[in-house]
Formats: structure tokens, C-alpha cells, sequence
């Protein structure tokens, strides 16, 4: 599967400078680890952001959000976010804070 190379290089710019941002291709598309720990991805023109379990009813209510079903059963703590809602600078900066944010909260691997 092919992804938006155009995403991926937002993304970029967001973790440019960041030392325990890594890059990798993975599911089919681009993810992007912290400390060895998947934080978001590109799979297609969307991208999945791991939030955690505690956060994964609160990330679902956001508009353009559903839940990853890679192997056909839902993920707890891993949304796909729709191209609509990562448009915006402001709403794909707010998507990858909160990967950011769980995954930096994670022991490192």
C-alpha cells in the first residue's frame, strides 16, 4: 500500500530535531516511533495515532476518527484519523501531540 508521501513529510517536519524520533516502514504505509515505541503512522492519506486505552473513547468522539481495524478487529488505543481532519496544520499537530504524548510516555525499547 502506497501512502501520502506529502503527510509523511508534515510529519517529518514536526519531529525534525526530535532525538528519539525514528522513522519506519511498517502495516503497509510509514510509522513513526519514539524511543523504539510506535506513536503514529501513515497508511494510505491517513494516519493512525496511538492514544492509549485511557484516551481511546475521548479520540474516537473527534470528528474524522474511527477505529483501526487493520486485521479486521478494532485496535484499543490506536485511531485512524481521515485526510479531512489532518488538513489543517492546527488539527494535525493536535493528532500527533497525543501520540506524542502516550508514546513518550511508555519505557523505552
Amino acid at each position: 500500500m502506497a501512502f501520502d508521501e506529502g503527510l509523511a513529510q508534515r510529519i517529518r517536519e514536526y519531529f525534525q530535531g526530535h532525538t528519539l524520533a525514528e522513522e519506519k516502514r511498517m502495516f503497509g504505509g510509514l510509522g513513526f516511533l519514539l524511543s523504539g515505541n510506535m506513536c503514529v503512522g501513515v497508511m494510505g492519506d491517513e494516519m493512525v495515532v496511538r492514544v492509549g486505552p485511557p484516551n481511546y473513547t475521548a479520540a474516537l468522539a473527534r470528528p474524522h476518527a474511527r477505529p483501526f481495524d487493520f486485521t479486521g478487529r478494532a485496535m484499543q488505543g490506536w485511531v485512524m484519523v481521515g485526510a479531512d481532519g489532518l488538513a489543517e496544520d492546527e488539527d494535525l499537530h493536535s493528532w500527533l501531540v497525543r501520540g506524542e504524548q502516550f508514546a513518550s510516555a511508555l519505557p523505552p525499547k
